[in-house]
């Protein structure tokens, strides 16, 4: 058997007061508002199949084919969840993250500044 190990012990999700896994914050704090329709359909997926940490193992592959998505658009929704400081990825193991947690903003990652300097070429190039 597989011992899976939280990718952010840190933040583990709890059950909700309500009675469901999906935390009624995801709507009422707007979360859901930003993503888009692929990462939206992700993040329910990765909801329903995580363990009670949330966590799940489910191949990029498998994901695609279950959710009919590309894999190209599989890996920019999950690039979006990660952004929105939703889920947590680390191959082959996905996350879904608590929401009570509000990501830190960490301005020296040059990783970090790279997909912001990329994303705003693509809304400039988006407007011309």
């Amino acid at each position: 058997m597989v011992r899976k190990h939280p990718i952010c012990p840190q933040r583990i999700r709890k059950i909700p007061k309500q009675f469901s896994w999906v935390d009624h914050r995801l709507v009422r704090e707007h979360h859901i508002e930003k993503l888009s329709h692929p990462a939206g359909a992700l993040y329910l997926f990765l909801v329903t199949v995580s363990d009670a940490q949330g966590l799940s193992y489910y191949s990029d592959p498998a994901i695609s084919e279950r959710l009919s998505m590309a894999p190209s658009t599989l890996e920019q929704s999950r690039e979006e969840l990660i952004r929105a400081g939703l889920v947590a990825h680390k191959k082959p193991l996905y996350q879904v993250l608590a929401l009570d947690h509000h990501p830190q903003k960490r301005s020296g990652d040059p990783q970090s500044l790279g997909r912001i300097l990329k994303q705003m070429m693509e809304v400039s190039h988006d407007r011309l």
